[in-house]
């Protein structure tokens, strides 16, 4: 991950630095600020290539962006941009399409070689991240893709499909199976083309994005629930809107079954929670994270790990 800060500039310079280098030089657009206000100005990015993608999370104080079209041929990106509104909420138009806004959570799309322009609706700044899949990644070639002027979502049952493929690939580790965070970009590209109307929900391309969207729902939906000890198949099908036959084909996919899921994530959190709380009861771990008796942890943490929870705490402390 490549990570970038304006406090690694001096004051008098960072928007400048910012415009020149990071805003042209990186993500081919014009950046302006009026001059009185550029001494407080403050931006940090992070930058991640992922499956075959790069995802971008972006913060800074407001300013206002552009992407002309001698931006365009000056760094030509020939990308689907996906976009998810993290803060308070942007402005944004294109400039021969009509102005929108996108509100906190929000989605939007957009081809990259399209201009448009955009601002913070606040003064809190931008706060968003970017997803940007390059049309030789997306197996539905069409020439529409080409054509995607920047608009936001209109579907709102896709929003929380969205939020949970972006989530989990924000949280992809760097030795993750490529595999997993290509079908996350890949199902993020493919639900922006059913949004646009350009792949449709019920071809093979559409239900394979829609299976992965729902299996990224339903993982964030376990860890949403871990301490409940009731926590089943039949709840997280409830919640998904899905029979609990259909949850268990989503897991028939994946590399572990639900229950292998749950298991695997209440282990994780019991052991950030020794290493966060160490003074804090195994026994009020093991509840915390929804596991029936104190036994069934230690049997489970003991076959998964090879000791006892108190070995591994143990081990964080010698370690400190």
């Amino acid at each position: 991950m490549y990570r970038w800060c304006t406090d690694e500039v001096e004051p008098h310079e960072r928007f400048d630095y910012w415009r020149e280098v990071r805003s042209k030089g990186l993500f081919g657009v014009t950046a302006e600020l009026a001059r009185e206000r550029r001494a407080d100005f403050f931006g940090e990015f992070s930058l991640r290539q992922l499956g075959g993608a790069g995802l971008v999370e972006l913060k800074a104080s407001p300013y206002a962006v552009e992407r002309s079209s001698s931006d365009i041929a000056y760094a030509p990106g020939d990308a689907i941009c996906v976009y998810q509104q993290l803060g308070n909420g942007s402005w944004f138009g294109g400039l021969r399409g009509s102005d929108f806004a996108i509100a906190n959570g929000s989605f939007a799309t957009s081809h990259t070689d399209l201009p448009y322009r955009t601002a913070p609706l606040g003064a809190e700044g931008f706060h968003l991240r970017i997803l940007k899949i390059p049309l030789s990644t997306i197996p539905a070639q069409d020439r529409r893709m080409r054509e995607l002027a920047p608009r936001t979502f209109d579907d709102p049952a896709l929003a929380p499909l969205l939020g949970a493929c972006f989530a989990e690939l924000g949280e992809a580790s760097t030795d993750q199976d490529a595999d997993d965070t290509t079908s996350l970009v890949q199902a993020l590209a493919h639900l922006a083309l059913i949004e646009r109307g350009i792949v449709r929900p019920g071809s093979r391309r559409g239900q394979a994005a829609l299976r992965t969207a729902r299996l990224s729902q339903a993982r964030r939906l376990i860890t949403r629930h871990l301490q409940d000890p009731n926590l089943a198949p039949i709840m997280v099908a409830d919640l998904l809107g899905v029979s609990v036959r259909h949850l268990h084909m989503l897991f028939e996919t994946a590399a572990k079954s639900f229950s292998q899921t749950v298991t695997d994530e209440r282990l994780k959190q019991s052991r950030r929670l020794m290493r966060e709380a160490p003074e804090r009861l195994i026994a009020d771990i093991a509840a915390a994270c929804g596991f029936e008796s104190l036994a069934t942890y230690y049997r489970v943490f003991n076959a998964a790990y090879g000791m006892a929870p108190g070995d591994f705490r143990a081990q964080g402390s010698q370690a400190c």
